[in-house]
């Protein structure tokens, strides 16, 4: 069968078009109908903060950790699998019942396992932001507008919106709106009408689905000013800036974030062996949410634990993607996290994940840099219990639950002469 040819655009550079994949494209396809992203109940808002410095002598206890961790999700989930590495070598692991239920052919969870992992994606997201800015260099309090499609209508307050405030939720962006819409022509419409609030929290994932937009531009893949607009058909320009934003997002976050870390296989598609999502208690099929490319951004990536793991710890350390002090300053900046927590061991940083179809069928993710050069992935695809108890919740307070005092160790007692 012949390959679809290639076709150049007047201000796309360096990005590949294939001419087939851009007839087809949708913008908002019918898979993405229905569904709602995790606002995470108490989303971005830490835990009690813990008051005081870290005591040398406490630590976390990791096989505590494991067990407690078990115990409290074996019960309550369709399955799950966790991972728990420190300076990227692996140091406690629990995989969990199905994948896949024997309904849907059976399939048991393990760390190589790939599920959607909602927004997660945020923090692959943050990651490629971050770099990109520091490499320009850009200052993170550089308003967004120059980067914007030209032709998109501004609202009032969008000269306002700085890149920092899109990686902090702290745009304005639909302010008060309970939506996880962040297609292209959401985010056109939520521009030209403008934010009132900003500077204001409103979790929103359209923050970070305009920032595979500002990827192209920035980068010079989709020249600012371009125009594609064909024998009077506007919507052919909205079609080809979502195509080519999109295919430059993914190719410099597979060159910049993924190559770095040696992470090949994940998609933004779901191929027939990743997890499907289910109520809990399971009954009858699980849902597969489908190809998420036109989300991906705020969320649609898909990949494993040990995937994952590989991304934050290459960042966190190896300086193949960004420098450890420049890491470090992007989750302190709280730059695609959601929680950044004192404990009495270090600081913990949390990015949450969830997506469901309406139906109380479930894909949930949690990503974590611990304290001690930790990193910690667990993935879960149904609800927490028949009444869906908040995920960071129940792993959080187990991992604080288990950082401890350390024995105190005596010199041995003087022999009697």
């Amino acid at each position: 069968m012949a390959q679809a040819a290639a076709v150049a655009l007047a201000g796309v550079h360096n990005v590949e078009i294939n001419e087939a994949a851009l007839a087809a494209h949708v913008i908002a396809p019918a898979n993405l109908a229905g569904v709602t992203s995790s606002r995470g109940l108490d989303e971005g808002t830490v835990h009690a903060d813990f008051a005081g410095s870290p005591v040398p002598t406490d630590h976390f206890d990791v096989a505590g950790f494991g067990t407690a961790l078990h115990a409290a999700l074996k019960d309550e989930v369709v399955g799950y699998t966790m991972r728990l590495r420190q300076n990227s070598t692996t140091i406690y692991t629990l995989e969990w019942n199905w994948a896949k239920t024997p309904a849907d052919g059976g399939e048991g969870w393990t760390p190589d396992v790939r599920m959607h992992i909602a927004s997660c994606s945020k923090l692959v997201t943050g990651i490629a932001m971050t770099k990109l800015l520091n490499e320009k260099p850009i200052s993170y309090d550089t308003p967004i507008v120059a980067y914007l499609p030209k032709y998109w209508v501004k609202g009032p307050g969008v000269s306002k919106i700085t890149f920092r405030q899109l990686m902090t939720h702290t745009s304005g962006l639909e302010f008060g709106v309970k939506t996880s819409a962040s297609d292209y022509l959401t985010m056109k419409a939520a521009i030209a009408a403008g934010v009132p609030k900003n500077g204001q929290y409103w979790y929103q994932n359209m923050n970070f689905g305009l920032c595979r937009i500002l990827l192209a531009t920035i980068n010079g893949n989709v020249a600012a000013g371009a125009n594609f607009e064909v024998a009077g058909i506007a919507a052919l320009n909205d079609v080809t800036w979502d195509y080519t934003t999109i295919a430059a997002y993914l190719a410099y976050v597979k060159a910049h974030v993924f190559e770095p870390a040696g992470v090949t296989g994940a998609t933004t598609d779901h191929p027939s062996a990743d997890a499907l999502a289910y109520e809990f208690p399971a009954t009858g099929n699980g849902w597969n949410s489908g190809d998420l490319t036109t989300m991906i951004g705020g969320a649609g990536w898909h990949m494993s634990v040990d995937e994952l793991l590989d991304i934050m710890g290459t960042f966190r350390r190896s300086a193949t993607i960004m420098s450890a002090t420049q890491a470090q300053t992007m989750l302190d900046d709280g730059f695609g996290i959601d929680v950044r927590q004192s404990t009495a061991v270090g600081t913990l940083y949390n990015k949450n994940g969830l997506w469901e179809d309406g139906a109380g069928h479930t894909e949930q993710s949690l990503a974590y840099f611990l304290p001690g050069n930790m990193e910690l992935v667990v993935l879960a695809n149904s609800p927490i219990g028949a009444a869906g108890e908040f995920f960071r919740t129940v792993v959080t307070d187990i991992y604080l639950a288990n950082i401890k005092p350390s024995a105190i160790i005596r010199p041995p007692a003087s022999k009697l002469a």
